[in-house]
């Protein structure tokens, strides 16, 4: 679980709650960051990252801690999970589409979710360090989410919170 392996890390690993769970995974979520940096409201720069992502990555947005405009819907998210088969999406914004996006096999934490739509204007800046949920997040960094929040694991550190959580685990 996501909580024994932020116990792992010390406690401060873990976003802001406010980015939480809005869809109904049968899995957790993991992988590597693809870090996108957004102007607040704007989703240009989630498009060229849709061109970059790979299968397994996980798509981070911040989002300048804006919740007025909707980053992401239905149409881009479908091409992300079945086009380009990421293992998730975590955006420090809103989400719309909500009612069909909610029933999706598919973790997508968002910060809750709005009608409007997005500028499409920039700037902003893909496979950069980025602040979400008030957490640092490299690009590369590994992605670990279930119900109770997300948490974020510098890629230097991954293989020893790994022995660390299993250890833990094991005890708990």
């Amino acid at each position: 679980p996501a909580a024994n392996v932020a116990d792992c890390m010390g406690r401060s690993c873990a976003m802001n709650p406010r980015i939480h769970l809005i869809s109904s995974p049968k899995r957790p979520l993991v992988g590597s960051a693809l870090t996108v940096k957004c102007r607040a409201g704007d989703n240009l720069m989630i498009h060229a990252a849709m061109e970059m992502a790979g299968e397994g990555d996980v798509l981070v947005v911040s989002n300048e801690g804006d919740d007025k405009r909707a980053l992401i819907g239905e149409v881009m998210m479908t091409y992300l999970r079945y086009e380009k088969k990421i293992a998730g999406i975590v955006l420090d914004g809103p989400i719309r589409d909500i009612e069909e996006l909610s029933q999706w096999d598919f973790p997508i934490y968002a910060t809750g979710s709005t009608p409007g739509g997005p500028y499409k204007e920039g700037p902003g800046e893909v496979n950069v360090p980025v602040s979400c949920g008030e957490v640092s997040v490299n690009p590369g960094d590994i992605i670990l989410a279930d119900p109770d929040g997300i948490i974020v694991i510098p890629r230097k550190d991954a293989a020893q919170v790994l022995e660390d959580a299993k250890k833990f685990q094991a005890a708990d």
